[in-house]
């Protein structure tokens, strides 16, 4: 931790009473999880908001988190359920619920060391996902009388299995630049109940209606998929949302 650390988030958490206060950080070693750390450090204020559905978690990570004992106490306290809980991830969607902030100090206050025991290693990616789920259903959905999957790979096709029968109708298309998925047309959900089994448009994402919740991992294609987003000109939070 560096001794401005207190000061600097101790001054933010005077301005910003109900947020959750997060920094910066370097990673030690220099080299370990770089997609991730540069997703921690580079973060647009707004995004601390739009991007809580990732699978990267809270959008300020726990080592960095500092609130005042009064605001904690009205959020918390942790879930203490033992090892496989992700502790972290529960608090942080309980703090939003609540109507809670995210602010990042964006000086780099802290060293975030990565070690291959870590409790966080102990947590199944399957319990995470559920949660995920879970909050975008009950955050994001309701508001949405449609939607576009955007990938009509294996995340996608997880996601759309792991909604609700209510969200799953709400579906009006994936979409990709695969053009093998594309010209396949649909995807069939084979093992809903329903009869007849629903089949789901697949378009080119040109093609396809906003708002999208997008499947595809950031960071992964030389910027390819990043400028693609771009091309369409729509607004975070509100046209689009990333879930990987």
């Amino acid at each position: 931790m560096m001794p401005q650390r207190v000061r600097l988030q101790l001054d933010a958490a005077t301005r910003h009473p109900t947020s959750i206060i997060g920094c910066q950080v370097r990673r030690e070693p220099p080299d370990s999880t770089e997609r991730y750390t540069r997703w921690i450090n580079q973060l647009a204020p707004e995004q601390l908001l739009t991007q809580v559905f990732t699978s990267h978690g809270p959008t300020v990570v726990m080592p960095t988190w500092f609130c005042s004992r009064a605001w904690f106490s009205h959020v918390g306290p942790f879930d203490e359920g033992g090892q496989g809980v992700p502790e972290d991830l529960l608090l942080f969607y309980n703090h939003l619920r609540k109507g809670g902030g995210v602010v990042r100090v964006d000086r780099s206050l802290v060293l975030y060391r990565y070690h291959p025991d870590a409790a966080t290693h102990s947590v199944l990616e399957t319990t995470i996902w559920t949660h995920r789920v879970r909050f975008l259903e009950e955050r994001v959905l309701p508001h949405w009388a449609a939607f576009t999957i955007w990938n009509a790979g294996r995340q996608g096709r997880r996601l759309y299995r792991s909604l609700s029968a209510g969200a799953q109708r709400k579906v009006v298309a994936f979409c990709d630049v695969d053009e093998n998925k594309i010209r396949k047309g649909f995807y069939c959900y084979e093992d809903s109940k329903e009869a007849p089994k629903p089949r789901v448009p697949i378009l080119h994402f040109r093609a396809a209606r906003p708002p999208f919740v997008i499947c595809v991992k950031l960071d992964l294609t030389g910027g390819e998929f990043e400028a693609n987003l771009r091309s369409l000109n729509l607004q975070e939070g509100r046209d689009f949302l990333h879930f990987s």
